[in-house]
């Protein structure tokens, strides 16, 4: 198998390829700034590299194997298939002139979370940041983003602070000026809770964005919606969001998957903002995407918009996610890994 070069860096291309710095800057920006894949079209290095890279090494670690764009909200949702066979889901959400690209950390997802579907496939293994960062990049090459830099967040497959390494690699190198060049700001990390990898995150010289799933806040609800609580509970998230807020004093957002008659009462609105007091936070409310085989039902507009209403009088700032391409089940919750038997045969 030839040696994927995506997950490196410049002073990593140096290292592997044996090249100068500017060789590897000029392969780099190809890669990640022009989302060229193919070695020969690399024209501005030499004919003997591009024979030498195209015989031992691989440009690109993803396969673009099926694409749906939703015709009501022009949300683009790619499969691609990994050099092994494993598949990740990645979504490209336009609103006007922003454009969010939504990017997996692993293939499948170990945390079985009760209203999301990502986890009923299973789990395969974690992603490496070049299988990460091309996800971004291949949803990108065909777009008109009008000079304006993208937005990236990590809430597709996977739990990204169990891919810590990877995940922070990945964002170094879509941060690379010479390359996709996006600031820390429009990058948005999201855990399901993991109490370690917030500790771990707070001490990231950057400004990237942090949000937590959190859906309840107490802790019997809370172990039955994402499992996750019983290893780290209630407790020991708050208490690494507050260490987090000490250092970096930037708003937390608390992302609500709203549920009817689950977690949509005044107690769990209560329970709620008791929870973000003495955070700088907001909560992201998001009307549940039906999922086959699971038996929720979103919240009723009446009951999301008292939910708000209870929110904003404890003074917690909530806003409504607007969902885009659930039509084509690219929505929050409704990414899948799908298993080699299914895959559409369609290729590059």
């Amino acid at each position: 198998m030839k040696t994927p070069i995506s997950d490196y860096d410049v002073r990593g291309l140096v290292k592997v390829l044996e090249i100068e710095p500017y060789q590897a800057r000029q392969i780099f920006r190809w890669l990640h700034h022009k989302c060229v894949f193919d070695f020969q079209r690399m024209t501005d290095l030499s004919k003997a590299l591009r024979d030498r890279l195209e015989a031992d090494y691989a440009a690109t670690q993803l396969c673009p194997v099926d694409t749906k764009r939703s015709p009501v909200t022009g949300t683009k949702k790619t499969l691609f298939r990994l050099a092994d066979g494993e598949t990740v889901e990645s979504v490209l959400i336009r609103d006007r002139d922003r454009v969010t690209v939504c990017v997996s950390s692993q293939a499948g997802c170990p945390l079985g979370c009760a209203f999301c579907a990502t986890g009923q496939a299973g789990f395969a293994r974690n992603l490496s940041a070049g299988e990460i960062a091309e996800q971004v990049l291949y949803l990108l090459r065909h777009e008109d983003l009008g000079g304006r830099t993208p937005n990236i967040v990590y809430m597709g497959m996977g739990e990204p602070f169990l891919n810590y390494d990877a995940v922070m690699a990945s964002i170094r190198l879509l941060m690379t000026p010479f390359g996709q060049g996006i600031g820390a700001r429009k990058i948005t990390v999201s855990t399901v809770g993991d109490a370690p990898g917030i500790e771990r995150f707070a001490q990231e010289d950057w400004q990237v964005r942090l949000s937590v799933s959190l859906h309840a806040a107490n802790n019997p609800l809370r172990d039955r919606l994402a499992p996750l609580n019983r290893k780290y509970p209630l407790e020991q998230i708050r208490e690494a969001l507050l260490e987090y807020m000490s250092r970096k004093n930037r708003q937390i957002t608390f992302e609500w998957v709203l549920l009817e008659e689950i977690n949509d009462t005044q107690r769990d609105a209560e329970e709620l903002v008791a929870f973000a007091t003495g955070m700088k936070a907001s909560v992201n409310l998001i009307p549940w995407n039906p999922v086959p085989g699971i038996a929720f039902q979103p919240s009723a507009k009446k009951r999301r918009d008292q939910f708000l209403l209870w929110l904003a009088e404890g003074g917690l700032a909530a806003t409504v996610r607007q969902e885009k391409g659930q039509d084509i089940d690219a929505a929050c919750g409704q990414l899948r890994r799908m298993h080699r038997a299914n895959l559409p045969m369609s290729g590059r």
